[in-house]
Parts: C-alpha cells; sequence; structure tokens
C-alpha cells in the first residue's frame, strides 16, 4: 500500500520541482520538537501533490511527545489573509509569528503567551486569542500590528476550572464571539468580544454529545464541534452543530451526527461553506457532512468519503484555499496525506508527503 501511495504521489513531487510557475499554494506542519521547535513547509503543486521547502525554527521549544501531545487544533495557525503563520511553543510558553513568503517563512515575533503552555491560536482580523492549557487554564489576548503581537491588558480570561483541558478555540465569522471548547469537562465556552478586545465573562454551554474536542465556524455563524463520542463504541464519533444566542448561549441544530470512525478530534469547513471534514484518528478516515444554510449538517453519501492507509492516526486536517485538496497529518505514518476533493464532496487520495517524522510529537497543519 506505501508502495502504491508513492508511486501515485511521485509524477507530483516531480512536476512541483519544475518551479513556481506551477507553485498553487502551502502546507506547513510543526514539529512541537522539545529542544527546537520547528515548521516545516512543502511547495503545493496544482495537482495537490508536495514538495518539502525547507525547515523554519520559531526560537521556541514543543512539549515533545509521541502522538498528539498538545490534544488541540489550531496549534499552527494561518492568518485570514494567508500573510502570517502563528506557531504555540507548549515547552517554552511562547507564541511565534512568521510571514509568509509562499512556501517560505521568516520570523516576525514571539511572545509570552501569558500563561502556561499555550497549545492553540484564533486570529480575526486585528486580534489574536491563546488558550494556555497549563496551571490556571485561559485564554489571552492580543492585538496584531504588521507581524507584531501586543498583550491585551486585563484580557486574561479562564476557563471553567484549571484543568479544562482546551482542545480548540475560534472566533465566529463576524468576530462577535469567541468560542473555546473544553475536552475534559465536555463543555463548550462562549466569549463575546468587547470593543476593547477583551471578552465578556464566560458563559458555559454543555456539549450536546460526549467528547467534545474542537471547533470551527460554518460561513453563517454556526459552531461546529468535533465529538469523540461514548467510551467504549467503536466507530461512535460525530459531530455537532449549534446556534450562537446574543447572550452567549448554545442552541444544538444537528446534534452528534455520526461519523462512522472514532476518534473524531478535528474538523476543517471548505472556503465556499459547502462542507466540512472530520478527521477520524483512531479509523483512519475522514468524514463528509453538507452544510446547510441554517447550519443543519446532512451526512455526504457512505459518510466515510476519504481513507488513509490503515494505522496511519491521521490528527489535525486542513483544506487549500482555493478549497480542491484536504490534507492530514499522519502521526504514525509519519506523512501528509493528500485527498483532492470531487464534486459530490467524496475524496480521492491521491498519495502522501514524507518528511514526517512517526510518533515524534508533529502537532499543528495548516495550508492555503
Amino acid at each position: 500500500m506505501a508502495g502504491l501511495a508513492f508511486g501515485l504521489a511521485s509524477p507530483g513531487l516531480s512536476k512541483a520541482q519544475t518551479g513556481d510557475s506551477d507553485n498553487a499554494g502551502a502546507v506547513f506542519v510543526m514539529t512541537n520538537a522539545v529542544d527546537k521547535n520547528e515548521v516545516i513547509a512543502y511547495r503545493r503543486a496544482s495537482n495537490g501533490t508536495l514538495q518539502e521547502a525547507g525547515r523554519f525554527a520559531t526560537d521556541g521549544r514543543g512539549s515533545g511527545g509521541n502522538n498528539d501531545p498538545l490534544e488541540s487544533q489550531g496549534s499552527l495557525k494561518l492568518s485570514q489573509d494567508h500573510s502570517l503563520l502563528f506557531a504555540v511553543n507548549a515547552g517554552s510558553g511562547t507564541v511565534s509569528v512568521f510571514s509568509v513568503h509562499g512556501s517560505q517563512l521568516s520570523l516576525a515575533d514571539k511572545v509570552i503567551s501569558g500563561g502556561s503552555e499555550p497549545n492553540a491560536v484564533a486570529q480575526n482580523g486585528n486580534l489574536v486569542y491563546v488558550s494556555n492549557v497549563g496551571g490556571s487554564s485561559s485564554v489571552v489576548g492580543f492585538t496584531l500590528d504588521h507581524g507584531k503581537l501586543k498583550q491585551i491588558p486585563n484580557s486574561t480570561r479562564f476557563l471553567s476550572t484549571n484543568n479544562s483541558g482546551a482542545g480548540g478555540l475560534a472566533f465566529s465569522p463576524d468576530g462577535r464571539f469567541l468560542v473555546v471548547v473544553e475536552r475534559l469537562t465536555n463543555d463548550i465556552d462562549v466569549f463575546s468580544v468587547q470593543g476593547d478586545g477583551t471578552l465578556s465573562p464566560i458563559v458555559v454551554n454543555p456539549s450536546a454529545g460526549p467528547g467534545a474536542f474542537s471547533v470551527s465556524f460554518a460561513p453563517n455563524g454556526q459552531a461546529l464541534v468535533s465529538e469523540t463520542g461514548p467510551s467504549g463504541v467503536p466507530n461512535g464519533s460525530a459531530i455537532s452543530s449549534y446556534a450562537i444566542g446574543t447572550n452567549g448561549t448554545l442552541s444544538p441544530i444537528s446534534t452528534s451526527v455520526p461519523t462512522l470512525g472514532a476518534a473524531n478530534c478535528w474538523n476543517v469547513v471548505t472556503p465556499d461553506g459547502s462542507f466540512v471534514y472530520t478527521s477520524n484518528a483512531g479509523s483512519s478516515t475522514i468524514s463528509g457532512f453538507a452544510i446547510a444554510n441554517t447550519g443543519a449538517l446532512t451526512a455526504l453519501s457512505g459518510t466515510i468519503v476519504g481513507s488513509n492507509p490503515e494505522g496511519s492516526t491521521n490528527l489535525d486536517i486542513t483544506v487549500s484555499s482555493d478549497g480542491k485538496f484536504i490534507y492530514t497529518l499522519n502521526s504514525v505514518a509519519g506523512a501528509i496525506g493528500i485527498f483532492a476533493v470531487q464534486k459530490d464532496g467524496t475524496l480521492l487520495n491521491v498519495g502522501f508527503a514524507s518528511g514526517v517524522s512517526p510518533l515524534s510529537g508533529f502537532n499543528g497543519i495548516a495550508a492555503f
């Protein structure tokens, strides 16, 4: 199977070597290495295949570990205009900011995260928030100005408990709300964004299903939350969607729609808002759902729309900015899975890219 995948990927790698005229974008992954955290950059060819383009030090330390040590979505995050890349350094308590030049990066800034063990970043306009999972679990706000971060006074907001295990955070499309998922309490926190960039008091909402992990947003403002599912249920993962009330309360729209996979901890929405894809690490599969204008989710035919080789353990997931390709960070396989998005939303496996060390603590993937 590995040989077949390499054969599929090889023509694309050769084509990517022909020069920038065929460079359609880039994909980034983070080593999270405890001694020297780095971002590995890949050039994306027009057919979606990847060629490693360089490794760039964050000037910080990762957490180290083996498989998914950060337990989060958003540890590596592109800005909305793709001009900046944010990377957390959980081992040194800092956040690095890179300027993005195609598949090349230059370090623009590095700041203290305002807490302990940062594991995810969210950005909206000139506002950036970081989740810190160590010590007293918190989120901390920063203003963003030409690639530089400055902590906002009195912006620290604590989560519901000191050990809540934030799995991800995201701004609503209109920038009015910041939503944080607490893995260990199975709660979803909503904060209103104030005029000075600080947040309102926390509004804690119970998850509609067990195992809430990460959050993303549909274009109309509905929150989409991945759920690992009930313990002991094979392939019992799910995804739920919610409407956010003006007071920060969540109203379920689609409740625990089955992914038919295991360990769904991450999801990504296509740029046009048509589909959301979940990464089912325990079954090495990807599930697909159509998103209605109301935020209602409907499983695509068969639900499972893409598969990595068995045992790949696909963690985080991302989509290219043109919506043509899905990429997964395959921790155990030591690879990046590459999928072409078909018109009906199904995925065509077109190979993989190497460069990821198996079971070495890699976390975070981003693409444009």
